[in-house]
């Protein structure tokens, strides 16, 4: 994808606000490649107590008090879960806004869109992610499906065997519709 689509993903961003009402942030990590933009997605490791355990998800987390901000929140929490640094080599596009969580609502999410300049080398917290996966904004628009679960139908993005719902699913509808891609 070319840089004019990266500028036109930056103009309909928000910029970050310290105000924004929110307390946990999530990483859409950009990545160009030949014909599009890949997203990072981690896959969270069983732990039964994640309510998100082994769900495919955006790296992030909740803030902590030595954050100053959940600007800093989303650079702590990516570099913990994957070993990038958002500050080296990456340009912080803006916000979308901010998601509450259905299953935790006392939880308010506030995506954060980074580019990626380079090829980022990944070292996954064992503790915390199982795998990681970039896969192609076209390929994850293109899947959109109903998908049935033990507790009932939802929506999601299926690529191959991977299932983006929930959460996740609601923040990347949000950042597509944006786009006016979805």
């Amino acid at each position: 994808m070319s840089s004019l689509k990266i500028n036109e993903i930056a103009k309909v961003l928000k910029p970050f606000s310290a105000r924004e009402e929110a307390n946990a942030a999530v990483a859409i990590l950009l990545k160009p490649d030949d014909q599009d933009i890949s997203i990072l997605f981690v896959k969270r490791a069983e732990n039964p107590r994640d309510p998100w355990s082994g769900q495919i998800a955006l790296p992030g987390g909740k803030q902590e008090r030595k954050d100053r901000n959940l600007k800093e929140t989303v650079f702590r929490e990516v570099l913990e879960e994957t070993g990038i640094n958002l500050l080296n080599r990456c340009r912080f596009l803006g916000v979308t806004g901010a998601v509450r969580s259905r299953l935790n609502p006392e939880m308010k999410i506030i995506p954060f869109v980074f580019l990626l300049e380079h090829e980022p080398v990944i070292q996954l917290n064992m503790d915390e992610l199982e795998r990681y996966y970039w896969i192609s904004i076209k390929d994850i628009v293109r899947n959109k499906r109903i998908v049935k679960f033990s507790f009932g139908t939802r929506s999601a993005f299926v690529v191959g065997d991977i299932k983006i719902w929930g959460l996740t699913f609601r923040i990347l509808r949000k950042f597509f519709r944006s786009l006016n891609i979805d």
